[in-house]
């Protein structure tokens, strides 16, 4: 059996993708045997696919952190053949063959069933992205945050992780101050439940100063650098931010006195080797109350279409979420 898969090769020391028939000889040994349905391109896969040796150890290779899709063979009492299931995270699309090619062989403790209440194509509208953001959230309210103390920082807010969460806090009663470098993006945030926006030049001012006005009952940050330690100097006194990103930065210009002068907390968000059973506790918070139309924040891509898409999301002009349909 063939199938198709988009597939990075190194050549003269730079990197080049295109879609390729691959066949079921050319996956690893696994429990389950998956066909994809569909994906969803994160900045993490697109550092694999541009040569990241951080991510990516060995090339050819087939990226794809995310996949969605059905069951086609399986080991074990878990799963069995027409099972729907989701896999994100651990090893997928690393250095495993990943979610952007039709099928998938891996071990069953990377693979969570469907929960009642998703679609396959709604679960990867959410994607590693969506389901970090609903992590983050998860993490700060069991430190303490909730509606009504004040409002919620978000950054990088019109990229992945930014975008689901300014809908789901919004959704979830928050106040949620937005920030972004997309002026022509304000409004659109608006429309996802901001009720403030802030350009990336505000969210830096003070960057020299040890702590700021307290501000925010809560903060998600996905860029890193200065963006972020201005951030949590602007926490209430008590309060949380939960680092997910390092688009802008991965150092911080950092001082101890937001912590011992303020009481706050730096928690740290890693949606990989969260262990499984914690993994689907966030997808059924994700299929139920916490449920959200993510439909106007998706970006339908082919395998065809990923060389661009990849570009735009290492510019930084990639908004929503891109989902890769692979039927």
């Amino acid at each position: 059996m063939t199938f198709k898969a988009y597939w990075v090769e190194e050549q003269d020391g730079s990197y080049r993708g295109c879609v390729v028939e691959r066949t079921l000889d050319d996956l690893p040994d696994g429990d389950v045997l998956i066909e994809v349905r569909y994906s969803s391109l994160n900045y993490k896969d697109a550092l694999s696919a541009s040569g990241n040796r951080g991510v990516t150890r060995r090339y050819p290779h087939t990226p794809g952190i995310d996949a969605a899709g059905v069951v086609l063979a399986g080991s074990g009492p878990d799963f069995a053949p027409g099972d729907a299931v989701v896999v994100i995270g651990f090893d997928l699309g690393m250095n495993t063959p990943g979610g952007f090619g039709q099928r998938i062989r891996v071990p069953a403790g990377w693979v969570v069933a469907l929960p009642a209440g998703l679609s396959l194509r709604e679960s990867m509208r959410l994607g590693t992205a969506g389901f970090t953001a609903a992590l983050a959230v998860h993490k700060l309210e069991a430190h303490g945050m909730a509606p009504g103390l004040g409002p919620v920082l978000v950054t990088g807010a019109t990229g992945g992780v930014g975008s689901v969460a300014v809908k789901l806090l919004a959704q979830l009663g928050y106040e949620v101050a937005a920030v972004s470098g997309k002026a022509e993006r304000h409004d659109w945030l608006r429309g996802l439940g901001a009720a403030q926006v802030l350009t990336r030049e505000q969210a830096r001012e003070g960057a020299d100063k040890p702590l700021l006005r307290e501000a925010y009952a809560g903060a998600i940050d996905a860029v890193g650098g200065e963006i972020l330690f201005n951030a949590v100097k602007s926490l209430k006194y008590g309060c949380s931010l939960a680092a997910c990103g390092l688009v802008d930065s991965p150092a911080i210009p950092a001082t101890v006195l937001p912590f011992l002068l303020r009481h706050v907390n730096l928690l740290g968000i890693d949606s990989v080797q969260l262990p499984l059973e914690q993994k689907r506790e966030i997808w059924e918070k994700l299929a139920g109350p916490w449920k959200m139309d993510l439909a106007a924040l998706e970006e339908a891509l082919t395998l065809d279409a990923l060389p661009e898409a990849i570009e735009r999301i290492l510019a930084g002009r990639m908004v929503g979420r891109g989902l890769v349909v692979l039927d």
